[in-house]
């Protein structure tokens, strides 16, 4: 009868080791699905804020041809 909790004790570790495994594998992978968010997130951000610096450039040009002309 004395090997009983002994049983018991490496049958609950087991399950908390199983456990461990399915939330790190778990988190792992959204961590991956947020970084590839993220970078398409920035990717995006990058360009259009490219865009908006072309148009404010292409804005100056036509500013100062009117002030010549």
């Amino acid at each position: 009868m004395n090997s009983v909790p002994f049983v018991w004790t490496l049958v609950l570790l087991a399950v908390g080791c199983v456990l461990l495994v399915f939330l790190l594998v778990r988190t792992l992978m959204e961590v991956r699905r947020f970084r590839r968010v993220q970078r398409g997130a920035t990717h995006d951000l990058a360009d259009r804020s490219g865009m908006v610096k072309a148009r404010v450039a292409g804005l100056k040009v036509v500013l100062s041809q009117r002030r010549r002309g």
